[in-house]
């Protein structure tokens, strides 16, 4: 999924709780798919972070030389740009873009 477009705020936001527990009516639940949901941002955020800054990597045996890749840091800057995993969760749950269902009881 692209989070680069995502409109999740930067910033400390105050929410009202009547707003963030409407589809659920229960408040724990809500914070709980949330949680999940911002889980499964962070892996996926990783996984490609990881794998953008594989490109860039230059294999040596000398532990004494170090280099510092350019692009590897222009990478890794622009990912700690991106709002947090949790504010995407919290952003695609008030859109109502997270599906979610409670399995029947018996």
């Amino acid at each position: 999924m692209d989070y680069k477009d995502t409109e999740a705020a930067l910033s400390t936001i105050t929410y009202n709780k009547d707003i963030i527990e409407a589809p659920t009516e229960n408040i724990y639940e809500a914070i709980s798919i949330i949680a999940k949901r911002a889980n499964q941002i962070n892996a996926d955020l990783k996984k490609e972070l990881v794998d953008k800054l594989d490109e860039f990597a230059t294999y040596n045996d000398s532990l004494e030389e170090v280099f510092e890749n350019k692009e590897q840091i222009e990478v890794s800057k622009f990912y700690e740009r991106l709002p947090k995993p949790t504010a995407i969760a919290v952003d695609e749950w008030l859109k109502g873009k997270v599906y979610h269902r409670t399995p029947e009881t018996e």
